[in-house]
Order: C-alpha cells, then structure tokens, then sequence
C-alpha cells in the first residue's frame, strides 16, 4: 500500500512535470497582415493541430486588417514573426535599414492577378484595356508590367478596392488576388472573369513571407527554426489533410469568412500551385532560392522600383529552409 507522503510525493512530481511541460513551450506571436482567411491556413493548422506545440511552441496569431498594421509591430518587439507579402516589402526593409529579415516564403507565386471581362481573353488584349489598379500597384507590380511588356500608365485609372467600374466597362481590367476577386465577380455580376496571374508571366516573387528580426535569428536560430519547421508542416497538413478545425479557427477569428470563399481559395490554391510547386516539390514547403531572388531583385531594379545598389541580400537568408521538412506529408499519387 503506498503510504500517504509518497503519494503526495508522486502528486507533486507530477504538478512539477506538468508545470515544467507548460514552461517549455516558448510563447510566440506571429501576425498575418489581413483578416483571417484559407490564404492563412497553414499556420491555423499547425496551431489547432498541435504541431506547433509538438515543436514547443506556445503560438498566438494575430489578425492583421484594414485598422492593423502588423507590420509595424515587428521591429518593436510586439510581434515575433510577421507575414509578409511579396518581397518588395523586404527589400524597401534593407533600404530603410529596418531589422527585420526574410526566413521563409510559403507561397512560390504570388496571387496577384489581373482580371478581365470576356473577350480581352489574351495578356496582350489587356494593353488595349482600361486597367484599375491601386496606387500601391501602380508603384509595384504595373512598373514591372510596363518594363517588361510595354503597358502603359495612361491606360490606368485609380482602383478603391471597389469593382463596381471594372463590371461597368466592358473593356477594362482590374488588379486583385487569384484567391478572392475573380469569385466576388462572379457573384456580383454573373459572369466568369478572365484571369492572368503575374507570377505565371515572369513576375516571379515569393510571397507570403515570414519575417522576423534580425537579433532573434541571431540570439535564438533554435526558436525560429522550430518555427519555420512547424509552418511548413501545417501548410502540407493543411493542403492535404483534414483541415476542418483550421477552417473552424478561420471563421472564429473572421465571422465574415464564408465556406464557400474557403473551399474557393483552397481550390485556386492547389490549382495554380502557389504554395506546393517551383522548388518547393524538392526542397520542402518555404523554399526559398538565391537564383530566384536575384531574378525578382533584377526585374525590380529595370521596372526602377527598387535602386541597383541595393544589398537586397540582406533581406533574406537560406539558413532555415530547403531542409524538405514535411515533404512526406505530400500525397504520393
């Protein structure tokens, strides 16, 4: 019979253990730079899946959205991890020596598209379009579209995250993202929107970024690595697994999130191979390439979006990817 102060012994052991448990996960906040939406999907995944608790990680996503910015709170400490866009944003980080650097990129293209009404069915029909673009695309992605395929910017006029001009001109393009704008079109005004993602025609960013900074790559590698390790996995598991209580998450965190928009995004995600193709096939989700960088940073450099003497180098660093963590999570058929 076991002796009532060896009991409490073996309770408070236990307690300890527990305790200990619970002091070994590392508290970590990671913010996405919008509301949360299947565009997020696998850091939601890793989280409700335990994945990132199985790499000692004691996870906190925070929501970004149009009275957010995340961004911001990276440098400052507020954030550990941050999602970026494309790199473009990571290279302006280098020119206004901002610490923060680049250790993963979750998608190998980029979702941004260029829409169009039926009829301008070809990417040259759009030079004879009118193009609604916002003025961060006109300072972005439409220089590279004038620099390496002649567009213009006279045929631009100013695009308010509205599609309400574009569906009234038959003749016309607008600016949005492969995962969300061709189906509010096609909701909204009943016809199937032609669709051109850049990335397909050489505008060859990485994005969905994650950042963080520069003294925690260098005072704890171990903690960032678990991080990029664990994300990738939820992407895979997400991607290719049952990913309904990440869904579930989703929608707590975005009451607005519909299923269908999900099931919608998740399908043009796999479609055009945004997160699971390029290098990412044998280096592993997050996949990341000098070779690639050094394209994107030239094509910038010609379009005048970012100056020649830039150390674009510095915003990024290979030292946590291209491991293929999480390649055997990839459906063989």
């Amino acid at each position: 019979m076991i002796g009532s102060k060896a009991l409490a012994a073996g309770v408070t052991a236990l307690a300890m253990l527990a305790a200990t448990g619970a002091e070994a996960l590392d508290k970590v906040r990671f913010g996405t730079n919008w509301v949360a939406q299947a565009e997020h999907g696998g850091y939601y995944q890793a989280l409700v899946d335990g994945t990132y608790a199985k790499y000692g990680l004691d996870v906190e996503i925070v929501p970004g959205g149009p009275q957010s910015n995340n961004r911001m709170l990276l440098p400052v400490g507020k954030l550990d991890f941050y999602m970026g866009g494309n790199m473009i944003q990571a290279f302006s980080a280098v020119q206004e020596n901002i610490p923060t650097i680049v250790v993963a990129a979750h998608f190998q293209k980029d979702p941004q598209v260029i829409i169009s009404h039926p009829g301008l069915d070809k990417w040259e029909d759009l030079k004879k379009a009118t193009l609604f673009i916002s003025k961060e695309g006109l300072a972005s992605f439409y220089q590279w579209m004038v620099s390496q395929y002649g567009f213009k910017e006279s045929q631009v006029r100013p695009y308010n995250f509205n599609a309400a001009p574009f569906i009234a001109d038959k003749n016309s393009g607008q600016q949005g993202y492969l995962t969300s704008e061709p189906l509010a079109v096609e909701r909204e005004a009943g016809f199937k929107p032609n669709v051109f993602l850049l990335a397909d025609y050489g505008f060859s960013t990485y994005a969905t970024t994650v950042e963080t900074r520069l003294d925690l790559v260098e005072k704890n590698p171990d903690l960032v690595q678990r991080f990029v390790d664990a994300s990738a996995i939820g992407w895979y598991n997400y991607l290719y697994g049952d990913n309904t209580k990440a869904n579930e998450a989703i929608k707590r965190d975005n009451p607005e999130m519909t299923d269908e928009q999900i099931a919608y995004s998740i399908a043009k995600i796999k479609e055009y191979g945004i997160v699971d193709s390029g290098d990412a096939l044998e280096k592993g989700i997050g996949a990341m390439t000098d070779e690639r960088m050094k394209d994107f940073f030239d094509k910038m450099v010609k379009a005048g979006v970012v100056p020649a003497d830039l150390d674009y180098k510095k915003s990024y660093t290979l030292q946590f990817v291209n491991k293929g963590v999480g390649l055997d999570l990839r459906p063989r058929n």
